[in-house]
């Protein structure tokens, strides 16, 4: 069976204290119970968790979500993003197609919530023009800028306050959208078609 890579690239920084954090928390296990329950997501979808906030760490390689078990995640520290997407860019390159098979191409979530504090155009670029990944990006409230993660990926939603939910709900439609490109791809393999976001979350045109 090939697997399907999804890369969760998280903001953790200082300014996602508080309920937004709990918010990501709460995301994650819901993600996972969702997964859970689809036969199709146990069989193919393999999840990493990558977090950033002064600097970049892999918490979870590449794990089958039966044998995936939740990190603890703090937040703290500034937005090293161009940390983050270098990491990312690595562990694309040495995680892919190590069991024999090829693995469909990943998809990776970047969820932020303000403006870089490191240099990352560089890596940016590599990742946009050498389409290593399905990227999906989440400006989580209005301090995060949609002009740099355009720069990243052409396809980015937004919410612009962090109300009560709202991060929870953009986990729901994750996993909602990793299950249906689980299914969408086996039969066309090139055509990614995610479902419509919740409530409070639009698509930028």
């Amino acid at each position: 069976m090939r697997r399907l890579p999804v890369y969760l690239l998280l903001d953790c920084s200082a300014s996602m204290t508080g309920q937004p954090i709990e918010q990501v928390r709460q995301g994650l296990r819901a993600l996972l119970d969702d997964l859970f329950d689809e036969p199709m997501a146990l069989e193919t979808v393999y999840l990493s968790v990558i977090t950033f906030n002064s600097t970049a760490e892999q918490l979870i390689p590449l794990t089958e979500i039966i044998q995936f078990k939740e990190p603890q995640i703090q937040a703290q520290g500034t937005t090293a993003l161009g940390a983050a997407l270098h990491l990312l860019i690595n562990c694309l390159k040495a995680e892919q197609n190590v069991t024999g098979k090829r693995d469909w191409k990943p998809l990776v979530f970047l969820m932020t919530d303000g403006i870089p504090t490191d240099n990352w155009e560089a890596e940016a670029e590599q990742l946009k023009s050498y389409q290593l990944a399905n990227v999906i990006a989440f400006a989580a409230g209005a301090k995060a800028n949609i002009d740099n993660l355009q720069k990243i990926t052409d396809i980015i939603l937004k919410t612009e306050e962090i109300s009560q939910g709202t991060i929870k709900a953009f986990f729901q439609w994750m996993s909602q959208s990793i299950v249906h490109t689980g299914k969408t791809i086996q039969v066309t393999p090139e055509e990614i078609d995610f479902p419509p976001p919740p409530p409070h979350i639009q698509i930028v045109p």
